[in-house]
C-alpha cells in the first residue's frame, strides 16, 4: 500500500521519495522477528549501473530502482536494519544503518544489522561501487528513520491521550515530559505499525547539532569483533552438506578456448572425483566465464593438485601475440599523433606555436591487478530449477540477474547470499566466479565451491587498463601557462561489453581528462584509439589513476621549469574561485550526478590544497635526502589533496616518513571510516607506485603471486598518515570517500622524489629507477 508519493528538493538535489508499509509476515520471517513495525522505502529512481556507464548497447542490469531499506522493531525493542550494500572494508554495513538509527532515536547498542540478499526488485540497485552509497542514501535513510520515529511518537500520544506535539522519542523510548511518562520502542511497535506513514513534506529531520552518532566517529563497525576473533564469514568459509570443491584451468590468453585435454593423471590424485569442461563464452562477454577444465574433488587441495596434473591444449586465439612492451610503444606513438578531440577551448595549436617555451611530459602506467586479500570464491547449489549462491560479491542484485540468465531460469528462482568481502576494489563487481559455481553445480547436481587461487586471480581477472598519457604545456615569457594539450591513450572498460570499443568511454574521460579544472585559455584533450587485448575492468578510482598522475606530475614539471613552489604553481593553474564550465565537452561524465548539484567548484579545490598545506606544514624544512610533493584531484565529486614526504638514501632506497591528506567530501557520516579509507588509499597508492605492474608475453600474464606482483610490507608503509577532514557545510551534499584517496598519491610521491633527488619519474612502477 503506497502511502507517500512526492518529489522534494533536499540539500540542492532532487530526490523521489516513496515510503510504504509492506507485508510484515514475509519480512519478519526472513529476519527471525515476531511482530512489530516494518517500513520500506524504494529510493531515488535511477538507471542501474549509472556509476560506470559502459557505452555498450545494453546496460548490464537494465533500469531498476535504487535500494529499498527495511527497518523492523521487534516487541522486545530490538531494531533490525537491513543493509543493502556489500561490506568490503568501507564500513557501509555500519554507516547506512547508523543514519536510520540516528533519526529514529534508536539506541545503537540495541540495533541489529542484517545483510540483504540479492534482489533488485525489492532492494533496487545493489552495486557497491562508485563511492556513492552515502552520497545517494544519506537523506532518504534519514527520512526512513524520521518516519519510524514519527509513527512511534504518534502511537505513544494516542495511548496516553495527549497531543503528539507533547511527546518526543529519546534514546529508544518515547517520553511525555509533562507527566514524566515514558515507553520503550518495543512496547509501542505493534501500535506504531498501525499508524499511517507520515508525509515526507511533514517530516522533521533532526538538527545536525543534536546528532549523537553521525559525524562523531564513536561507533565501531558492526563486524569488528567477529573479524577480529575470526568468527566473521567470508566466501571461503561457507560449507554445505555434500559440497564438492572445484578449481578451474582457464584459457591463458583472453579470447582463447579449449582444444583438448587429458585427465588421466588428474584422476589418479587422491580426492579427485571428476574432471569436466566448463562452458566459455566468446570474448567480449561481460562477466561470463572464460571456460576451461574443472577439477572436482573432496577438498580444494586435491582439486589444485589434480589441475596441476592436467594435460591441456589451448587455442590461444587472436590475442596470442599480445606483448606488453611492444604495446607500450604503440600507445606512446599514438599519443604523439592527433586523436579524437573530446574537449576544445581556444586554439591550442596556435598557442603552442606562439609559446615562449613548451614543456612535454610523456607518462606510462601499466596494467594493474586488484589482488584483494581474499581471491574470488563462490558456492552454488542448483537443483529443481532453482539456484542459491553464497559469495563475496559487490553487486548482489547484478549477480542474481546474471545467474538467472546464464542458467536460463527466472530471477525469482535465484537467491544470492552476500558474505563479507575480503577486499574488493571493483574486482568483485564482476560475478564470473559465481557463474562458474552455478554452472558446475547444475551439471553435478550437488553444491559446489569454486575457489580461485592467487595465480588465478592475477592471470584471469579484469585488469586495470594500461595507459600512455602525453601533455604539452605552452608557457609565455612570464611563465604563465597559456596552452594545454592532453592526449590519453588506453583500452577501455567498454571492451568488456562490446566488440570494437576503440576509445575511452565518456565515464572514463570524465575522470580527470576532459574535466581538468585549470584556468588556461587554450585547452585541448584528445583520445587516440587503443584496442584491448585482455579483460579490462574498473579498479579502485578507475581512470582517475592515469589521468591524475599525468596532470599532477606535469604541474610539478612546470613548477620545476619556472622555479616555482609546487603548491603555488598548482594554485595558479587552478585559478580563480569559480564553477568550471565545460560546454565544449559532449556527454560530460559527472559520476552520475547532476552538475548543478555537484559542479566542479575551484573554490573547494583551492581550499583543500591550502588546507592540507596548512595541516601538513608544507613550508617545513626537511632533512637532506628528503623531499615534499603535493597533488590534488577531484573524483567521485569529492576534493582531495595529498602531501607526501619521501626519503631516498644514497643507494636509492625509498621510504615515506609522512603523508598528509585533506578531503572535502561534503556532509559526512562516519569520520572513523573516512580516516580508515584514506589511510588505506595511501598504502595502496604507495604499493602500486613502487611495484604495480602486470606484463604480457605471447598473450599471457607473466605474474602470478606476491613474489612477482608485490604489495608493500608493513615496514614499507608510510610511517605516519595524517587525515584531515574538511569541516562540512550542512548545505553541501555528501560525496565519495572510498576511491578518491588513490589518484593524487602517486603524483605527490613522484613530485616528492624529484624534490629529494632531482630525478623525474614518468613511468610507473618506480621499481629500480632510483637505484644508483
Amino acid at each position: 500500500m503506497n502511502i507517500i508519493t512526492n518529489s522534494e528538493k533536499l540539500r540542492g538535489f532532487e530526490r523521489n521519495i516513496k515510503v510504504e508499509k509492506i507485508s510484515r509476515r514475509s519480512v519478519l520471517r526472513g529476519l527471525g522477528i515476531a511482530g512489530g513495525l516494518v517500513l520500506a522505502a524504494p529510493l531515488m529512481s535511477r538507471q542501474a549501473f549509472a556509476a560506470y556507464q559502459t557505452g555498450a548497447a545494453k546496460m548490464p542490469h537494465g533500469t531498476v530502482v535504487d535500494p529499498r531499506v527495511f527497518v523492523a522493531i521487534a516487541n522486545d525493542g530490538t531494531v533490525t536494519i537491513v543493509a543493502h550494500r556489500a561490506e568490503m572494508g568501507t564500513g557501509v554495513r555500519t554507516s547506512l544503518p547508523l543514519i536510520v538509527a540516528e533519526e529514529m532515536e534508536a539506541d545503537w547498542s540495541r540495533v541489529k544489522v542484517e545483510q540483504a540478499p540479492g534482489n533488485e526488485v525489492k532492494y533496487g540497485n545493489q552495486d557497491t561501487d562508485g563511492s556513492r552509497s552515502t552520497r545517494h542514501y544519506l537523506i532518504p535513510m534519514r527520512q526512513i528513520g524520521a518516519s519510524a520515529r514519527a509513527m512511534l511518537e504518534a502511537a505513544a500520544a494516542k495511548r496516553w491521550g495527549v497531543p503528539v506535539a507533547e511527546v518526543k522519542a529519546v534514546n529508544h523510548e518515547v517520553v511525555h515530559s509533562a507527566s514524566s511518562r515514558r515507553i520503550g520502542f518495543g512496547d509501542l511497535a505493534a501500535d506504531a505499525a498501525k499508524e499511517p506513514v507520515p508525509s515526507a513534506d511533514g517530516l522533521k529531520l533532526k538538527d545536525p547539532k543534536d546528532f549523537r552518532y553521525l559525524g562523531k566517529g564513536q561507533v565501531s563497525i558492526v563486524d569488528l569483533r567477529d573479524i577480529t576473533v575470526g568468527a566473521a564469514q567470508y566466501g571461503g568459509d561457507v560449507r554445505l552438506p555434500g559440497m564438492k570443491y572445484a578449481v578451474i584451468a582457464r584459457p591463458p590468453v583472453t579470447g582463447g578456448k579449449l582444444k583438448s585435454f587429458d585427465s588421466a593423471d588428474a584422476m589418479k590424485v587422491s580426492g579427485v572425483e571428476k574432471v569436466m569442461e566448463v562452458q566459455g563464452w566468446p570474448w567480449p562477454s561481460k562477466f561470463q566465464p572464460l571456460g576451461g577444465v574443472a577439477v572436482i574433488a573432496r577438498n580444494t587441495g586435491a582439486a589444485i593438485k589434480g589441475r596441476d596434473a592436467l594435460k591441456i591444449v589451448w587455442d590461444d586465439g587472436a590475442n596470442a601475440k599480445y606483448e606488453s612492451a611492444a604495446y607500450r610503444t604503440q600507445l606512446e606513438e599514438a599519443a604523439r599523433k592527433p586523436g579524437l578531440v573530446v574537449r576544445k577551448e581556444g586554439d591550442v595549436d596556435a598557442a603552442l606555436k606562439a609559446a615562449d617555451k613548451v614543456i612535454v611530459g610523456e607518462y606510462y602506467l601499466p596494467h594493474l591487478a586488484h589482488v584483494s586479500m581474499e581471491p574470488p570464491v563462490a558456492v552454488a547449489d542448483v537443483k529443481d530449477g532453482k539456484a542459491e549462491i553464497w559469495a563475496p560479491v559487490q553487486s548482489a542484485g547484478g549477480t542474481r540477474e546474471d545467474v538467472a540468465k546464464t542458467l536460463g531460469i527466472p530471477e525469482d528462482n535465484v537467491t544470492v547470499n552476500v558474505t563479507l568481502l575480503g577486499g574488493g576494489f571493483g574486482r568483485k563487481s564482476k560475478c564470473d566466479y559465481a557463474l562458474e559455481a552455478a554452472l558446475l553445480s547444475k551439471a553435478l547436481g550437488a553444491p559446489v565451491k569454486v575457489q580461485w587461487t592467487r595465480e588465478d586471480d592475477v592471470r584471469h581477472g579484469f585488469l586495470h587498463t594500461v595507459s600512455a598519457e602525453r601533455i604539452e604545456a605552452g608557457l609565455d615569457k612570464s611563465g604563465k601557462v597559456v596552452a594545454w594539450r592532453h592526449r590519453s591513450v588506453a583500452p577501455s572498460i567498454a571492451s568488456t561489453f562490446a566488440a570494437g570499443a576503440a576509445h575511452e568511454a565518456p565515464f572514463e574521460m570524465g575522470m580527470g581528462l576532459v574535466d581538468m579544472p585549470f584556468e588556461i585559455a587554450n585547452i585541448q584533450c584528445e583520445n587516440p584509439e587503443a584496442a584491448a587485448h585482455t579483460r579490462i575492468g574498473w579498479f579502485r578510482s578507475v581512470s582517475n589513476i592515469p589521468h591524475a598522475f599525468a596532470v599532477q606530475s606535469m604541474v610539478g614539471e612546470i613548477a620545476q621549469a619556472t622555479k616555482r613552489d609546487q603548491k603555488d604553481m598548482l594554485l595558479e593553474l587552478i585559478g580563480s574561485p569559480r564553477i568550471v564550465k565545460l560546454d565544449s565537452v559532449k556527454d560530460l561524465w559527472n559520476y552520475g550526478e547532476p552538475y548543478d548539484s555537484y559542479p566542479i567548484d575551484t573554490a573547494r579545490l583551492r581550499h583543500v590544497v591550502e588546507y592540507v598545506a596548512d595541516k601538513g606544514n608544507w613550508k617545513r624544512t626537511v632533512p637532506k635526502g628528503h623531499g615534499l610533493g603535493i597533488a590534488v584531484h577531484r573524483s567521485f565529486v569529492s576534493y582531495i589533496a595529498t602531501i607526501v614526504e619521501v626519503a631516498v638514501d644514497d643507494k636509492g632506497k625509498l621510504t615515506v616518513p609522512q603523508v598528509d591528506t585533506a578531503i572535502d567530501c561534503g556532509t559526512f557520516v562516519n569520520p572513523e571510516r573516512i580516516q580508515s579509507q584514506i589511510e588505506g588509499a595511501a598504502i595502496m597508492g604507495l604499493s602500486l607506485a613502487k611495484y604495480g605492474e602486470i606484463t604480457f608475453k605471447d598473450g599471457k600474464v607473466q605474474q602470478g603471486n606476491f613474489d612477482d606482483f608485490p604489495v608493500i610490507r608493513m615496514d614499507e608503509a608510510p610511517l605516519v598518515t595524517n587525515v584531515h577532514i574538511v569541516p562540512a557545510n550542512p548545505d553541501v551534499p555528501p560525496s565519495g570517500v572510498g576511491e578518491p584517496g588513490v589518484p593524487p598519491f602517486a603524483p605527490a610521491l613522484i613530485n616528492a622524489i624529484f624534490a629529494a633527488t632531482g630525478k623525474r619519474i614518468r613511468t610507473l612502477p618506480i621499481g629500480k629507477q632510483l637505484e644508483t
